[in-house]
């Protein structure tokens, strides 16, 4: 940062450069290195209702205010989709010109692959973004996962597990080639370390079966029996596994257990029912077969765990009853990326108390390749009325 604003100042004239990096739960931004008067800590600033949390959640890659004789820009820090942090700068109002604003935007994006990169050697920025102390499974958990969005060309995925603090055995994984996709969400039972150690020898057993470039039947069937070789049938993972292939839209899935898969095509939103197997671990050679569906340019997807659809309301509702697709409906024009958030947050909102169980959201917004863009969903797909 201290490189940064040297060169932000001398190229463009810089006042201030200021990095405030997102929390696990993306709730607020948390300034990195910054001391307010008496040199305490600089509070963070909430994503909700402040312009630091509108520019970061934001579909723009720049946003600004001007101050006088001041402009501040506000600019997201992202890698591949993730939104990690915003860069703050002020600049003289003379220097804010569209040409400066297009360096600004390349800084941020720069700076997004160094902490990626940085993160590799140094706790400095995960301290930073830490608002409290993470337990020993949530620790777990974090380390396990990917990142909290990603993009390409044909697809878009946002995913957010909660509280984001204390998790327990719910994750989700992916990871994309040339011209597939294959997402992975699980749920260890238990709670605890027990529960992100069962989840961390599932995780670690899929990604090496996909690694060997099998099936995702065989990724099932490989890592079922890693399980039950460490737990002989004691423990289980709820899974499901999906693969999209890029070319023709055509996805597999092996539904081992309780996470659900929901569709959203134009107005319509429906659960995607696939036929339940055995959890992963609870036999012995176990075999799962993959089951197939089609998504079209548009459609978005959301597998939710049962921290999510079985959560109940004050009144015993849960919350897949109605409540789900209401709050699927409302954020329909957000990026996948934010989907999550918000959904969890209405979650909240809608159970009223905090809820022993912990929960997972992952969004999937397709968009397939370019040949296939033109195809659009016929009134009988799209399920309009």
């Amino acid at each position: 940062m201290d490189t940064l604003r040297d060169v932000l100042a001398e190229r463009y004239g810089a006042l201030s450069v200021e990095l405030l990096l997102a929390d696990h739960g993306a709730t607020a931004l948390a300034p990195f290195g910054a001391t307010g008067t008496a040199g305490a800590a600089t509070a963070p600033v909430p994503v909700a209702n402040s312009a630091e949390g509108r520019a970061f959640g934001g579909r723009q890659p720049h946003q600004q205010t001007r101050h006088g004789d001041v402009v501040e820009h506000h600019l997201p820090v992202t890698v591949r989709g993730e939104r990690t942090g915003l860069l703050t700068v002020r600049l003289p109002v003379e220097r804010s010109v569209p040409e400066a604003v297009d360096g600004l935007v390349h800084a941020a994006g720069l700076l997004g692959h160094e902490l990626l990169v940085a993160e590799r050697d140094t706790d400095v920025y995960r301290r930073a973004r830490r608002l409290s102390r993470l337990t020993l499974a949530a620790e777990m958990q974090w380390q396990l996962l990917p990142a909290r969005a990603c993009s390409a060309d044909e697809y878009a995925i946002g995913a957010q597990l909660e509280p984001s603090h204390d998790t327990h055995g719910d994750n989700y994984d992916w990871a994309s080639d040339a011209d597939e996709l294959t997402l992975a969400v699980t749920d260890g039972m238990g709670t605890g370390v027990n529960a992100s150690m069962l989840t961390h020898l599932a995780v670690s057993a899929l990604r090496n079966a996909r690694r060997a470039g099998i099936s995702i039947e065989d990724q099932a069937a490989l890592a079922d029996q890693a399980l039950y070789a460490q737990y002989r049938g004691a423990a289980h993972v709820s899974t499901l596994l999906l693969r999209f292939d890029f070319a023709t839209g055509l996805v597999r899935a092996v539904d081992a257990g309780s996470p659900q898969l929901w569709r959203m095509r134009g107005r319509a939103i429906e659960r995607i029912e696939l036929d339940p197997q055995m959890p992963l671990g609870m036999f012995e050679e176990t075999h799962y077969k993959a089951q197939e569906f089609e998504v079209l340019p548009g459609d978005r997807l959301l597998v939710v765990s049962d921290g999510v659809y079985a959560a109940q309301s004050p009144h015993g509702e849960a919350y897949a009853e109605r409540a789900l697709a209401r709050a699927v409906h409302a954020g329909r024009l957000l990026p996948a990326a934010a989907v999550p958030r918000e959904l969890l947050r209405d979650l909240a909102d809608f159970r009223g108390a905090e809820s022993p169980d912990d929960a997972l959201v992952l969004c999937v917004d397709w968009f397939g390749r370019p040949g296939e863009r033109g195809r659009r969903p016929t009134n009988a797909e799209n399920g309009a009325r």
